[in-house]
């Protein structure tokens, strides 16, 4: 854990988006020890480009870019109606909270890097990221990090399923 992000820290993050959730007729992940991994990456995400980013998701560092996927992100909504879940898991359906059913795989719906970067709308540079960024083999998540994950947070695979995409 970073040590400016305390257990502390996260519990009373957690609180907040519970209670933001709540209010806003959202559920949050009820595997509290998931969403406390989740609400985590939020808080280093905040720590390391001043916004909380969608730990599940890669950021490219300037705001502009990653206004899409501020928590909680463009995509959360569709998400929860087609797939009763966003695409991290934070939020959740009343039903898969309920009845504790598993966090179905939800596809990416943000657009590619690449499409990104050649849309003309965007400061992003193929190539030009401050991070490595890992792509699972199997769902395709990707995270720009120094090293991959040790479980990949969407299907579980192990980190010798990773690649380097970018």
């Amino acid at each position: 854990m970073n040590p400016e992000i305390t257990p502390e820290s996260v519990e009373y993050r957690v609180k907040e988006l519970d209670t933001d959730a709540k209010r806003s007729g959202y559920l949050l992940n009820p595997d509290m020890s998931f969403t406390r991994g989740l609400v985590e990456g939020l808080l280093v995400n905040n720590e390391r480009y001043g916004y909380e980013s969608c730990p599940c998701r890669l950021s490219f560092g300037e705001k502009k870019d990653d206004l899409d996927i501020i928590c909680p992100c463009d995509y959360r909504d569709d998400d929860l109606s087609e797939y009763g879940a966003c695409f991290c898991g934070l939020y959740v359906s009343e039903q898969i909270a309920t009845k504790n059913l598993p966090i179905p795989v939800v596809p990416e719906r943000r657009p590619g890097i690449l499409e990104r970067a050649n849309s003309g709308t965007s400061s992003i540079k193929s190539g030009n990221l401050p991070y490595p960024v890992y792509r699972c083999k199997v769902c395709g998540y990707l995270c720009a990090r120094n090293n991959p994950p040790e479980k990949c947070p969407i299907c579980k695979a192990g980190k010798e399923r990773f690649e380097i995409f970018l």
